[in-house]
């Protein structure tokens, strides 16, 4: 019975999960005829400015502390190791929705697209930001990386075995395919507001910061494998180390 249960634990994590990405591809992309990112602004800029910086504040805290070793030892004092991954998708993806929920438009263009091809690419530039970012959790393992692979194996009464490592495709050019997804998904739109440039920012310089704090965490115990693949592979920009230790 406990079985079953975690599985539908995990199982509901992942929905909350998938439901929350696809309604802030909708929500980011001004995609829906009613709220979005980018609609009718409904108090001054600056009240507004300071909620939207207090929602992103708020979710980059909390995945600062579940991501930190210090937290994650404590929860796994009390929660079963084949939740953790699960929870913290569930918690990741609550924030989310709470950030999309209470954002407050904030009017003003900083820049307006009106050119149709260059238009047109932009939102394809969009949608393959988005692209990018699910291919990338398939090509190493998607049920893996959102906790569904470790209550599956749990339900079926095998005991979890790391994944190998791994260099799929995207993964040959960057380290952080999924970073890259995102910010090419934060940047790329024909209407820049002042509420999605804010966004943005705060996307990239998230995951700026992100990226190095992780790859420090990881190197302190992985094995020489992955270590010529950090000196070889760069983190965001493709080619780059290549390009730099040629000229």
């Amino acid at each position: 019975m406990k079985k079953v249960l975690f599985l539908l634990y995990g199982v509901t994590c992942y929905s909350v999960f998938l439901g929350a990405t696809l309604y802030a591809i909708g929500f980011a992309g001004n995609l829906f005829a009613g709220r979005s990112m980018d609609s009718t602004p409904q108090m001054p800029l600056l009240s507004a400015a300071l909620i939207n910086a207090s929602l992103l504040l708020l979710c980059l805290i909390l995945h600062q502390l579940l991501t930190g070793t210090t937290v994650r030892k404590w929860i796994a004092r009390y929660l079963p190791q084949p939740l953790e991954r699960s929870t913290y998708i569930l918690t990741a993806s609550c924030c989310l929705l709470l950030l999309m929920l209470r954002w407050q438009p904030m009017g003003g263009v900083v820049w307006q697209v009106e050119h149709t091809v260059l238009k047109m690419i932009l939102c394809i530039a969009y949608v393959g930001g988005w692209s990018i970012v699910f291919t990338s959790t398939f090509l190493i393992n998607h049920f893996e990386l959102f906790g569904m692979r470790q209550v599956w194996l749990l339900y079926q009464g095998k005991s979890y075995t790391p994944l190998p490592f791994r260099m799929p495709v995207f993964y040959k050019l960057v380290r952080h395919p999924l970073y890259v997804g995102f910010m090419i998904a934060s940047w790329a739109t024909p209407t820049m507001t002042v509420a999605h440039l804010l966004l943005a920012l705060f996307t990239t310089l998230y995951i700026l910061v992100s990226v190095q704090f992780g790859d420090r965490d990881l190197l302190a115990g992985v094995s020489e494998q992955y270590r010529r693949y950090v000196r070889w592979v760069p983190l965001l920009m493709p080619f780059l180390k290549q390009l730099t230790e040629r000229y």
